[in-house]
C-alpha cells in the first residue's frame, strides 16, 4: 500500500481532516511522513497532525505525530513509529489554519501528505 499519498495535493481554505487511509502491509512499521506545502499566502499558519485508528472510526484523544507549525512552502519530514502500535490499521491527517493581518481573512494553503516505509532500521536504546 505504501508509498502513497495519505492526503492528495490540493488547495484548502479551512480546517479539516482527510478520509481514513488504510496502511495494509505497512501496519506496525516505521513510516516516513512527508508534508509538502505547495502554495500559501502571507501571514498564515498551518498545523498538521496524524492520528491512527484500529477500525477507521475512532481516532483517540491525541495524535500519533504532529508537524511543527508551518508558515512557508517547502517539504518537511517526520518519522512515525507504529512498531509500538501494531493495532493501528488506518491513518488520518488533520489540519488547522490560522490567518492574521490585512487582506483576505480566509487562509489558503496548497499541501499534501505522503507516507512510505522507512528504509533505515531504528536501533532501540537499551539502558544499563
Amino acid at each position: 500500500m505504501l508509498p502513497n499519498f495519505v492526503l492528495q495535493d490540493s488547495v484548502r481554505r479551512e480546517d479539516g481532516a482527510s478520509e481514513p487511509f488504510e496502511l495494509g502491509p505497512s501496519q506496525g512499521r516505521l513510516l516516513v511522513v512527508t508534508l509538502g506545502i505547495t502554495r500559501i499566502i502571507e501571514q498564515e499558519s498551518l498545523d498538521i497532525s496524524v492520528s491512527g485508528s484500529k477500525f477507521g472510526d475512532e481516532w483517540g484523544a491525541s495524535p500519533l505525530a504532529v508537524f511543527p507549525q508551518k508558515f512557508y512552502c517547502g517539504t518537511y519530514t517526520i518519522l512515525l513509529d507504529l512498531t509500538e502500535h501494531p493495532e493501528i490499521r488506518f491513518l488520518r491527517v488533520q489540519w488547522k489554519m490560522g490567518r492574521w493581518g490585512r487582506g483576505e481573512p480566509k487562509p489558503l494553503f496548497g499541501f499534501y501528505v505522503f507516507a512510505q516505509e522507512s528504509q533505515t532500521p531504528v536501533l532501540a536504546h537499551v539502558g544499563g
